[in-house]
């Protein structure tokens, strides 16, 4: 006789509660008609129309989605070629201490990397003149080079269980390795590249330990200028912005499952069709 997992069961509620029920009552108290983050004066939608019309917030929004993009983008091209690098190319020199600089910030703390990043930019301002002031430019250098490594390791596993037989194939057949890699290895790997993608951009998007050691005057990132507000106590703006930022991640991520399962189900279906034809 089966009897059910009562004890896993609860542990699972529990862990689902423990994550999402602190989401769930943000959502409910940024409708909150009182100014108190914990007391429920009545159903409002002030909040939301207080903070669209915040310039500050939209400022801080557009400066951290323009680091986010051109940080993520960044770093899936170099993380993708370097992915690719790792798994296609397994012996030559230098290859472990090229494995270990690129997997090294994934192991190290941020306040290290961010420590590590305010250093090098005082350096290099004092030796060539650049950068005069810490910003825009040197954020997005930071994120890149902390975001990287996530594509990387995400691209690599990818490319070590595609199978190589297919393109050993189309070599066979006469294409040239740059036409192997533009019409076989880059459409297998998509959605990889995709998920390095994402996750890169999420992490630069809600990145704080690092942006605080690389900005400067005039450069308020949005998670940046969520914490300055938290440190006075949370009020039901912040709740309707952070409510914002649940519902953007939660359509990406719908969308990006949605673009993921089809191109998945496309390269199984090429592979189906590529064996076929071989046969």
């Amino acid at each position: 006789m089966n009897r059910r997992p009562w004890f896993l069961f609860t542990v699972l509620c529990f862990g689902f509660a423990f994550f999402y029920v602190p989401i769930l009552s943000m959502i409910v108290y940024s409708f909150n008609e009182s100014r108190l983050a914990t007391v429920w004066g009545g159903f409002s939608t002030k909040w939301y129309v207080s903070l669209l019309s915040n310039r500050q917030v939209g400022a801080a929004l557009v400066l951290s989605l323009k680091i986010a993009v051109i940080s993520a983008s960044i770093a899936t091209i170099l993380g993708t070629l370097a992915g690719i690098a790792l798994a296609r190319f397994t012996r030559f020199r230098g290859r472990l201490l090229f494995s270990g600089l690129v997997t090294a910030p994934l192991v190290m703390p941020e306040v290290i990397t961010g420590i590590s990043s305010l250093m090098l930019f005082i350096l290099m301002a004092d030796w060539i003149g650049w950068p005069g002031q810490r910003g825009f430019t040197t954020i997005t250098l930071a994120h890149i080079t902390f975001s990287m490594v996530f594509v990387t390791t995400i691209v690599q596993a990818r490319m070590i269980q595609s199978d190589r037989a297919i393109e050993e194939a189309a070599m066979d057949l006469g294409s040239r390795p740059w036409q192997v890699m533009w019409d076989i290895t880059l459409p297998t790997i998509f959605p990889a590249i995709l998920s390095g993608w994402l996750l890169a951009f999420t992490i630069s998007l809600d990145d704080v330990v690092i942006t605080s050691f690389t900005t400067g005057p005039g450069n308020t990132t949005l998670p940046l200028l969520i914490w300055s507000k938290v440190k006075l106590g949370v009020t039901p703006d912040i709740n309707a912005l952070a409510t914002l930022t649940v519902l953007a991640v939660g359509t990406g991520v719908v969308i990006a499952g949605i673009i993921l399962n089809r191109a998945e189900r496309r390269r199984v279906l090429d592979e189906r069709m590529a064996y076929r034809s071989n046969d």
